[in-house]
C-alpha cells in the first residue's frame, strides 16, 4: 500500500507497544469502591486498585524534572461535538508529539475548546510524560522515548484526573481515549445517569428505506472497526459509519436511548485490515493517517499482514523493528497491536448525522466475542435484566492489544474489563437500575459470534465480513417484533450448515 500525502510511520520502543493493564490503576479512598474484593489467594481480574497515599509517592517518585529539556505541549480537546449536550471537555498537559499528532485525529481539539469551556473549571485534568528527560540516560530504541520501567496509567476520579508516565503508545497515552472516554467517562456516566461503553456504532438502512442505529461491544481486535465500515452483501441494504470504539449514550426525554461518538477519529488494529476485509477503512487510512509500528516497503509503501496480495512481490519490506524482512523471517513484519489513526470524517461511508448534537437513537444493543465452539451465531435476549446478564457473562479469546498471551478464552464483562472506572458490581446496579425507570424506550439486547469453528477443519463456520449484515437484518426484523425464524440459504466452507 502507497503512501499519501500527510501520512507518518512511527516506530515505538518495542517495550511499549500496547496497554499496560497491569501498571494501570483507579486511585479511591475505598479500596470496593474500584474493585469488587476477590476471595483469598486469588487475583481480581476487574481492575486495579491504589491507595491515594501510596499513588501520591509513585507520581512524587516519577515527575519531577520528567520534561526537562523537552517541549511541553497543551491539548484542550473535546471527547464529543463541541457544545453537545452529551460532551465532555478535557485538557491535557504532554510532552510527546507523537501525542499532539494523534490527539489532532482522535478529538476535536484546539481554540473552540477553550471558548466553549470559557471560565468553566469543568474538565478533565490530564498529565503525561514519556518519562525522559534530557539529556538522555540510556540510548533510545527507534527513537522513541520511553521509561517502561516506571509506567503507571492512574485515574484519579475525586479529582476528574488522569496521570501517565512513562509510555508513549496510544491506549497509555492518548488520554482523551481509553482513560477518559472509558475509565472515567464510566465514573461521570454513574454519577450522571448515562452510560459510557466500549461500543462501535452503526446505521443500517433496509430495502424499504427503514434507518436503524444499533451499537455492540466486543473486545479489542475482534472486529469492532470491520463491522462499522460493513460493506452489505445483501441487495438493497446501506451501513453507515458513526463511531467504531466507543459510544456514550443517554435516555432523552422521551425516553429514548441516544448515542454519540465521543472521537473523532479511528485508532485501529492494522494487521488483517485490507481491501477484501474492510475496504472502506482502507479508503479511510489513504491519507492523514498517523501509521504505528506497521512495516515500510521500499516504493515508500506500508505493509502489514493481510496486505500480501496488494504489495508488489518485488519490493523489499523493512519490518517494525527496522530489519530487512521476508515471508521466511519466522515473525511479522508488523507488529501485532501496530495500528492506524487516521480522520473519521475521511470514511466513505461515515453516517451523516455522526455528529449530530443529541446523538442518534439506538434500537439494539449487541454483545460479542471471539468464541470458536459453544457458542451460537445469533440469540435475542428475554429482556433487558437477561440482557445485561448477557453482557456479564462476555468471555472472548485474549487478544495483542494488552500484555495477555493470545488464544485464552478470557472473561470480558460488557467488553470492559479493562475499562472499568469502578467496581463492577456496581456497573451492574447502574444497567439493571434502568429497567426500573418508567417510559423509557429500552433497546433489545443480542450476542452474536462470528468467531466459531468447525472442530475437524478448524475453518469458520460463517463467512463474516459483509455476510454480517445478514444477522444485522434478522436483528433489525426482532426490534421490529418480526416472528421470523433464523434460515440460511447457502452451505458454509465444509458443505455444513449452521446449527
Amino acid at each position: 500500500m502507497k503512501f499519501s500525502t500527510y501520512s507518518w510511520l512511527a516506530r515505538t520502543d518495542p517495550a511499549d507497544v500496547a496497554r499496560v493493564e497491569s501498571k494501570t490503576i483507579i486511585s479511591t479512598p475505598n479500596k470496593r469502591d474500584t474493585v469488587p474484593i476477590p476471595k483469598e489467594s486469588l487475583d481480581g481480574t476487574l481492575g486495579k486498585w491504589l491507595s491515594p497515599e501510596d499513588l501520591q509517592k509513585a507520581l512524587d517518585e516519577r515527575f519531577p524534572g520528567c520534561m526537562k529539556g523537552r517541549t511541553m505541549y497543551v491539548i484542550p480537546f473535546s471527547m464529543g461535538p463541541i457544545g453537545s449536550p452529551l460532551s465532555k471537555i478535557g485538557i491535557q498537559l504532554t510532552d510527546s508529539a507523537y501525542v499532539v499528532a494523534s490527539m489532532r485525529i482522535m478529538t476535536r481539539m484546539g481554540e473552540a475548546v477553550l471558548k466553549t469551556l470559557g471560565e468553566s473549571d469543568d474538565f478533565i485534568r490530564c498529565l503525561h510524560s514519556v518519562g525522559c528527560p534530557l539529556p538522555l540516560q540510556r540510548p533510545l530504541k527507534q527513537n522513541w522515548p520511553c521509561n517502561p520501567e516506571k509506567t503507571l496509567i492512574s485515574h484519579i476520579p475525586a479529582r476528574n484526573e488522569i496521570v501517565s508516565f512513562g509510555s508513549g503508545y496510544g491506549g497509555n497515552s492518548l488520554l482523551g481515549k481509553k482513560c477518559f472516554a472509558l475509565r472515567l467517562g464510566s465514573i461521570l456516566a454513574k454519577r450522571e445517569g448515562w452510560f459510557a461503553e466500549h461500543m462501535l456504532i452503526l446505521g443500517i438502512t433496509n430495502p424499504q428505506g427503514i434507518k436503524r442505529y444499533v451499537v455492540a461491544a466486543f473486545p479489542s481486535a475482534c472486529g469492532k472497526t470491520n463491522l462499522a465500515m460493513l460493506t452489505p452483501t445483501l441487495p438493497g441494504y446501506k451501513v453507515e459509519c458513526v463511531g467504531d470504539d466507543i459510544a456514550w449514550m443517554r435516555f432523552d426525554k422521551n425516553g429514548v436511548l441516544r448515542a454519540i461518538n465521543p472521537e473523532y477519529g479511528f485508532f485501529g488494529v492494522a494487521p488483517g485490515t485490507n481491501n477484501k476485509t474492510n475496504p472502506n477503512a482502507m479508503k479511510t487510512i489513504s491519507s492523514n493517517t498517523v501509521f504505528t509500528n506497521v512495516a515500510k516497503t521500499s516504493d515508500g509503501g506500508i505493509y502489514w499482514e493481510g496486505l500480501e496480495d496488494e504489495v508488489d512481490p518485488k519490493v523489499k519490506i523493512t519490518s517494525w523493528l527496522g530489519e530487512e524482512w521476508t515471508k521466511d523471517s519466522g515473525k511479522p513484519a508488523a507488529h501485532p497491536n501496530s495500528r492506524f489513526c487516521a480522520p473519521a470524517g475521511q470514511c466513505p461511508i461515515i453516517d451523516p448525522c455522526w455528529e449530530d448534537a443529541q446523538g442518534v437513537p439506538i434500537s439494539a444493543i449487541i454483545f460479542g466475542g471471539r468464541r470458536p465452539e459453544g457458542v451460537p451465531l445469533v440469540y435475542e435476549s428475554f429482556d433487558w435484566k437477561h440482557g445485561v446478564l448477557v453482557g456479564a457473562s462476555l468471555r472472548s479469546e485474549a487478544t495483542a492489544t494488552a500484555e495477555h498471551k493470545a488464544k485464552v478464552i478470557m472473561h470480558d464483562p460488557f467488553a470492559m474489563r479493562p475499562f472499568f472506572g469502578y467496581n463492577f458490581g456496581h456497573y451492574l446496579d447502574h444497567w439493571l437500575s434502568f429497567a426500573e425507570k418508567p417510559d423509557l424506550q429500552l433497546p433489545k439486547i443480542f450476542h452474536v459470534n462470528w468467531f466459531r469453528k468447525d472442530k475437524q477443519t478448524g475453518k469458520f463456520l460463517w463467512p463474516g465480513f459483509g455476510e454480517n449484515c445478514r444477522v444485522l437484518d434478522w436483528i433489525i426484523r426482532r426490534v421490529e417484533n418480526e416472528n421470523i425464524q433464523m434460515v440460511f440459504s447457502y452451505i458454509l466452507f465444509d458443505q455444513q450448515l449452521i446449527d
